[in-house]
């Protein structure tokens, strides 16, 4: 009766709204409740037990209304509210649970598992590190330091297997894996999420891609499907199962933590990082987004320690799209010839060329007989577009020619002594032994010391014989051995040649054609003293 007549008289007299949003003093909420309890006391006879029960209750919810009227009261009538403006509110739409997805996509994924009979298998084949030493070299690691990462041999004698991951793409038995995975071996076998051991059937591979198409007998297996990877964001959430280990149909979740990662195992680099757990054997195992589509196929992963550390690569689902379906229909990947060295322009070599901008792939050289070189192409040309679509850097013109194809007509927009011109180019097929050749060991070094170079001549030809340590030239991967062919466009035949050229350029950066058995690529030098 107490509670409920408080209750009562503060709603007819409208007091909670009061109190609350009107903010009034602490002694008026005090003087109302003292009324309702004598009032409700008088008014009522209650055995012990109940009034003292009720009278507690009663004082609890007081002493709560006491204790808010006064947190309201005093936060919001003193000089203001203690924090200004709005909060960041994020709209987001988390997953509580994966375990529907899980449940319905892993009984597509299998454990790959190959033998070669009578020797080792090669180091390719060990599934999640295939892309390990490069991606080592781009960190400049030292010697040795990758050595951890080196599986233990087996003794001789035995049939050394690999394990990695792979998954159905058809109901009736395809299934897309890593080329490192099996690389090197004489049989392969997968082993299903119902336990079932089949023999598979390589129907093809591409080792540009590091993907592979297998083959089982059967019609009635549980298949995924890829996603469209270019809508994937970084900070989406992505599900990766695999076999790490050994230990099939282990699931991790994660998110994507980059895009067009270019990891230095080859022209075609641009993986999607993501930080879903990915350890050895998750290799050719799918990444999937939340609604159970493939969006990559895991490939590899940076660890100094040997295990996951966050750092996972796949290829995206519109890379391996196309290179599955060619390798289903003809068991390899045809792609496009252009036949010519490209390197990155950094920001000397655009000021040296007077390019108004670094975008755009340089040619460093021309392959004898290719379609670059019957097209009238030349070292020094720097291609800005292919048919119509810009080209930003090497790897756009090295993607865009390998898409289009063999015997492919297609037209390259390039910059020539400060002119747009347009070349029309027949590609031929690029062949396994052919290179897609990007030279990406141009790098920036500013500096104003002296070139650091020690010259000789060798017939028609200029010899670097030392470089000084710490020099523009040695900044810039000069060594003994590399030949100096063009200073500021002009050929040179002679140590008088360069020497006039870097004395006209009045302390300007110099344009250098240098060539050496990797191939040819241009520098800026840029010096302050004459060399000596």
């Amino acid at each position: 009766m107490l509670v409920a007549n408080l209750v009562s008289a503060l709603d007819q007299h409208h007091q909670y709204y009061w109190i609350v949003k009107r903010k009034q003093s602490r002694r008026k909420v005090l003087s109302v409740m003292r009324s309702v309890i004598r009032n409700s006391v008088e008014e009522t006879k209650m055995n012990a037990q109940t009034k003292v029960h009720r009278t507690l209750t009663a004082c609890g919810a007081l002493a709560a209304a006491l204790m808010a009227t006064t947190a309201l009261t005093g936060f919001m009538t003193s000089n203001g509210p203690a924090f200004a403006g709005e909060p960041i509110v994020v709209q987001t739409n988390l997953p509580g649970s994966f375990s529907k997805l899980i449940a319905e996509t892993r009984p597509a994924v299998v454990s790959v598992i190959v033998k070669k009979r009578g020797a080792r298998l090669s180091s390719a084949s060990d599934p999640s590190f295939g892309q390990l030493d490069e991606f080592l070299k781009r960190f400049n690691l030292p010697e040795g330091f990758g050595q951890k990462f080196k599986r233990p041999e087996k003794p001789e004698g035995r049939s050394p297997t690999g394990q990695g991951s792979g998954f159905f793409i058809s109901e009736d038995g395809y299934i897309v894996t890593n080329n490192h995975v099996i690389d090197g071996a004489d049989e392969i076998k997968v082993r299903l999420h119902d336990r079932r051991t089949l023999k598979a059937k390589l129907i093809g591979t591409d080792a540009k891609t590091d993907l592979a198409v297998l083959k089982v007998d059967g019609n009635d297996f549980k298949y995924v499907t890829f996603g469209d990877s270019d809508t994937a964001q970084v900070g989406d959430w992505v599900v990766a199962v695999g076999d790490p280990f050994g230990l099939s149909g282990t699931a991790t979740a994660g998110i994507i933590s980059a895009r067009g990662r270019d990891i230095g195992s080859g022209p075609y680099d641009e993986f999607m990082q993501i930080d879903a757990s990915i350890n050895k054997g998750n290799s050719g195992g799918p990444t999937f987004n939340r609604r159970g589509e493939v969006v990559g196929v895991n490939t590899a992963i940076f660890s100094p320690s040997g295990g996951s550390v966050g750092i996972g690569f796949a290829v995206p689902s519109n890379v391996a799209k196309g290179v599955v379906d060619e390798l289903i229909k003809t068991g390899k990947v045809e792609r496009g010839w252009l036949g010519v060295l490209i390197q990155p322009i950094s920001a000397d070599l655009a000021d040296t060329m007077d390019l108004k901008s670094q975008n755009g792939a340089l040619i460093a050289d021309v392959t004898e007989q290719s379609p670059a070189n019957m097209a009238g192409l030349q070292a020094g040309d720097v291609v800005v577009a292919m048919d119509d679509e810009e080209i930003k850097t090497p790897r756009d013109l090295s993607k865009a020619i390998a898409a289009a194809g063999p015997k492919e007509k297609v037209k390259l927009d390039v910059l020539r002594d400060g002119r747009r011109r347009t070349f029309s180019v027949v590609l031929k097929e690029l062949q396994a032994k052919q290179a897609v050749a990007i030279d990406q060991s141009t790098k920036d070094a500013d500096g104003d010391a002296k070139l650091g170079l020690m010259l000789k001549e060798t017939g028609d030809e200029v010899v670097v014989t030392d470089v000084t340590p710490g020099s523009p030239a040695a900044n810039k991967g000069l060594r003994s051995g590399d030949i100096i062919a063009k200073v500021a466009g002009k050929t040179v035949t002679s140590v008088e040649d360069i020497q006039k050229a870097v004395k006209s350029a009045a302390g300007k950066a110099v344009l250098f054609l240098v060539k050496n058995k990797r191939g040819n690529r241009f520098i800026a030098l840029k010096p302050d003293q004459a060399m000596g």
